[in-house]
């Protein structure tokens, strides 16, 4: 199962678990694929880096570049613009890229748009409902 992971949901893993973790954990015992760009990898690493200097006293309980190594990078070809925030057009052009099923966001602007083309936009919570199916 192919799939995008938008950066609200790494960072979520990697500094409050949760089922961001699990879905991170899907990853790491390749139950899943996900796929990044260098710009989202870029993305993560500012929001990464953010909260660690925001929440000093939170560690990061795993590694971006842990979750990152489990990833696909691919390189951005398409250019969509459907986004209310243009920042996250970039995560529906990854998905067509990469031919994903899901994108899984819990970002409101993503999730209201439901799909793009052949890629639906979920939460962590269904997308792992529907892994467990």
């Amino acid at each position: 199962m192919r799939i995008v992971v938008d950066t609200n949901v790494v960072a979520s893993a990697i500094f409050f678990g949760g089922k961001p973790k699990q879905l991170i954990d899907v990853l790491f015992k390749k139950q899943a694929e996900a796929y990044v760009t260098s710009d989202i990898i870029l993305e993560y690493g500012e929001t990464v880096e953010y909260l660690l200097n925001k929440y000093p006293q939170k560690p990061a309980a795993i590694p971006l570049a842990t979750i990152i190594e489990r990833m696909n990078i691919i390189e951005a070809k398409t250019d969509v613009n459907i986004c209310r925030d243009p920042d996250d057009n970039k995560f529906i052009g990854c998905a067509v890229d990469a031919k994903c099923l899901y994108i899984v966001s819990g970002d409101k602007d993503l999730l209201e748009l439901g799909a793009y083309e052949d890629v639906e936009i979920i939460t962590v919570a269904e997308f792992m409902d529907r892994l467990n199916k």
